[in-house]
């Protein structure tokens, strides 16, 4: 790797970031990962999450590994977590993607679904990957909704002791600007998207799943909002949604991320606001990387110094190998991409 960080540029005619958002879910190559094998963590609660654990043949205790947390609706199998392990995989690093609660291979396992406030669901898969790999460095890499369960964990309290950096892409730190956000025209198709595919998820749990709670006679949520007062509030504990977002809302807890924590977000993401990011006061070793473009986990670059187009894999590829290559000078990332020290020092899943 070069040591400047190097310059994000749109492919041609995906410079906007509903194009980029689109081109990165479906066109995207997803390869084959085929030495995967699977380990079932339990949570206090009695559910259970699924680590698909790929170990290159040449791996030994004490080199890095990664901890892969998808994004809302997404799974192991989602294709940014694809790309991103395989490349770690032929790098040398011991890549683990996980299934959050209800998601991927872990549909029949739990009674109920993820949300930002759940997550201490990250502390049991990564005690575990401490007690497989009990002398390497892992690096926890979360995607939207899994960026902000690393970052709220990460802020909570005292993290485990293999835990040795963060990466957090397009995570939603702030649910009361995510909302904003989706109710403009143009976005409000992702509103409906999630809204949809949750609400069939709770469904098939209810009908298939031991335990779970049913919800047939409600209504179909038309928005995240109405999805959160009907199935994630009375579930959660919270007295409403507004008080979900507030609780679970990690923007104002950013300061106390102690990691080396490197924060990537787009501009003109549709989906999750960047303004939140900007204003956060960061812990004194996190730093943000914001692009002028790159949509929602897009980031399909032209040719450039990076092995392919997929400007994003190799961003989160250097910081799991512990190479910090930005370049923090006015001007180093042109006029597409911005960095800020913190203050003082197959279906679309996202």
């Amino acid at each position: 790797m070069d040591q400047k960080l190097i310059e994000f540029r749109p492919y041609p005619l995906l410079g906007g970031g509903h194009r980029q958002t689109l081109a990165a879910c479906y066109m995207s190559a997803r390869p084959r990962l085929n030495s995967t094998i699977r380990h079932h963590v339990a949570l206090d609660d009695g559910d259970q999450l699924v680590l698909h654990d790929d170990c290159p043949a040449d791996w030994n205790d004490g080199r890095p590994v990664a901890l892969l947390v998808h994004g809302l609706c997404g799974s192991h199998q989602s294709r940014y977590v694809v790309r991103i392990a395989s490349k770690l995989y032929d790098r040398g690093v011991r890549a683990f993607r996980i299934d959050l609660r209800g998601c991927g291979a872990g549909q029949g396992l739990a009674r109920t679904s993820t949300h930002c406030g759940r997550y201490t669901d990250l502390e049991p898969p990564i005690v575990r990957i401490g007690e497989l790999a009990p002398d390497s460095p892992l690096t926890v890499c979360g995607f939207s909704l899994g960026g902000a369960l690393t970052l709220n964990l990460a802020a909570a309290h005292a993290t485990p002791a293999n835990w040795a950096r963060a990466v957090a892409v397009c995570p939603p730190v702030d649910l009361f600007a995510v909302e904003e956000l989706l109710k403009r025209p143009i976005n409000r198709q992702y509103d409906q998207f999630f809204a949809r595919q949750l609400w069939k998820m709770v469904l098939e749990r209810s009908r298939k799943v031991p335990g779970a709670p049913s919800f047939d006679h409600h209504p179909r949520p038309r928005k995240l909002r109405e999805f959160d007062e009907r199935y994630t509030v009375p579930l959660g504990g919270y007295r409403d949604a507004d008080d979900y977002y507030t609780q679970t809302s990690v923007v104002s807890r950013l300061d106390r991320v102690e990691l080396p924590t490197r924060i990537i977000a787009a501009a003109n993401d549709p989906i999750v606001p960047v303004k939140p990011l900007h204003s956060a006061k960061l812990g004194g070793q996190s730093h943000l990387l914001v692009t002028g473009c790159g949509g929602h986990l897009g980031f399909v670059g032209r040719k450039s110094g990076d092995p392919d187009r997929y400007w994003l894999d190799w961003r989160v590829v250097e910081w799991v190998l512990g190479k910090q290559t930005f370049d923090p000078s006015p001007g180093a990332f042109g006029h597409a991409s911005s960095m800020r020290r913190p203050h003082g020092d197959a279906q679309c899943s996202f």
